[in-house]
């Protein structure tokens, strides 16, 4: 085995590293410990943050990638095969692997589309054929499957439920070091206060998601969950590989707007004069021109670079990924006005408050006191907006994929499969599944986003009492 990584998949688990880091530093911080502890006991983020954390993990599981080894009788002048896979792929790899003719239902056994079917007996008959891989263990489908997915769904539950107790107990020890201060944990968590987080309903979500990814696995074995797409591929192995390409969107665009937004609003609201004119210009002229517009303009540019350049990519999915950064970038060159002016604003404030005053008559420098003085009291105006432009980032990539300028059609996104089967709808039966899966990943993910947003909100606007 080989460890590969692509450009998206170093930098957004570098970008999570950061964001660690910046975490730990926060708890160690006294200012920020009171809208740490009022954001730990609150339910509502608490439970957010589980389902995000979930979310996380896939996405991380996503972008470590490598190269796995080939048999014997496979090697030719390389140990490794061409294709990098990833951590994720490997643990979907029976889901994967397992591809039908075309469409297939959720949780059935015969192909949703009619054809011509021989009998053993010479005779043939128009009618819905078996699938491949879907129910194969079944001898008599129409009889044996309510049986055969219920006895699954059971074992599920009981696999959950164990593996719920091992993770209560896990948490049990967690809030046992917390509570008695042991060494190795007070220089983080010290000041954290842990009886004020909602431990029970923190357990009750842990029990449900466990519950629905034990059933979701055991029916996984042996059915398609969600059903297949136009190809025959597994829908929940679509649904599952686009967790990664909503969160990377949500991440490194958020990281290539932050630098900009952040220096060009306080530089325009201290400075003032023909610094602030500069740049209210250029976000005004921004403006000016439709968002689609200009991001569909850049996205033809960057193919036509890679048409050009095609020598630089030696796979389809080294190019699907350039594209995908490519996608961030542009996102975030063309979406920091908002917060620039939020900024703005809030520094033409800030200025002219008395300890500024007092910090120009002792001679400090400009730099200096944006340093000091302006940029920590922004810190929760820049924490709010990314958080909330976290979630509509991930719309925003389903709605550029939907009109075909979003990521590589070879992605596996939200989007795509969003777009993938708008034609589906008209059809006779309707094909309703890959469309629902997507909206349900997407709602779970960008509802716990906002929830944890407004928690974050009500915790570190200093106009919030209490």
């Amino acid at each position: 085995m080989k460890l590969t990584f692509f450009h998206t998949d170093g930098l957004y688990l570098a970008v999570l590293a950061v964001s660690f880091v910046f975490v730990f530093v926060m708890f160690r911080q006294e200012s920020l410990r009171r809208p740490l502890n009022k954001i730990l006991s609150n339910t509502s983020a608490m439970v957010s943050l589980l389902v995000l954390l979930a979310f996380l993990m896939m996405s991380v599981l996503d972008s470590v990638r490598f190269y796995p080894s080939l048999s014997p009788s496979q090697q030719v002048e390389t140990n490794y095969a061409g294709e990098p896979i990833t951590i994720l792929d490997f643990l979907l790899s029976g889901i994967k692997t397992r591809t039908e003719k075309t469409y297939s239902a959720p949780l059935t056994s015969f192909s949703y589309s009619r054809e011509m079917i021989r009998f053993p007996d010479g005779q043939e008959r128009w009618d819905y054929p078996r699938l491949k891989f879907g129910g194969a263990n079944l001898s008599d489908p129409n009889n044996d499957r309510p049986q055969d997915i219920a006895k699954r769904i059971i074992k599920g539950i009981g696999i959950g439920f164990f593996v719920w107790i091992g993770l209560l107990v896990i948490c049990f020890q967690v809030k046992k070091c917390i509570t008695k201060r042991k060494r190795y944990v007070n220089g983080f968590c010290g000041g954290l206060d842990a009886s004020r987080i909602p431990w029970r309903a923190m357990s009750y979500t842990l029990l449900v998601m466990t519950l629905i990814l034990s059933v979701v696995s055991q029916l996984a074995s042996e059915y398609h969950v969600l059903g297949t797409d136009k190809v025959g591929e597994d829908v929940l192995y679509q649904s599952l590989k686009s967790v990664r390409t909503g969160m990377v969107i949500g991440t490194l665009t958020t990281v290539a707007t932050l630098p900009i937004a952040v220096a060009l609003g306080i530089f325009s609201g201290y400075f003032r004069g023909w610094v602030d004119d500069l740049i209210q210009y250029a976000y005004t002229t921004l403006n000016s021109i439709p968002g689609v517009l200009l991001i569909a303009a850049s996205m033809l540019v960057m193919q036509s670079y890679m048409s050009v350049h095609e020598q630089q990519f030696s796979s389809l999915s080294m190019r699907a990924d350039f594209r995908l950064m490519a996608l961030c970038l542009i996102l975030g060159l063309t979406s920091w006005t908002g917060l620039c002016r939020l900024i703005r604003a809030e520094t033409l404030k800030l200025r002219e408050l008395e300890y500024v005053d007092a910090a120009k008559v002792l001679g400090t420098s400009p730099f200096m006191i944006l340093l000091k003085h302006i940029v920590p009291n922004l810190f929760h105006i820049i924490l709010i907006s990314v958080a909330l432009d976290f979630s509509s980032l991930v719309l925003a990539e389903a709605v550029l994929s939907y009109i075909s300028i979003g990521v590589d059609p070879t992605t596996e996104s939200w989007g795509n499969m969003i777009n993938g089967a708008r034609l589906e709808l008209a059809r006779e039966p309707v094909v309703w599944w890959s469309l629902l899966s997507a909206f349900l990943f997407m709602f779970v993910l960008v509802l716990s986003a906002n929830l944890f947003s407004d928690a974050l909100r009500d915790a570190f606007d200093p106009r919030k009492e209490g």
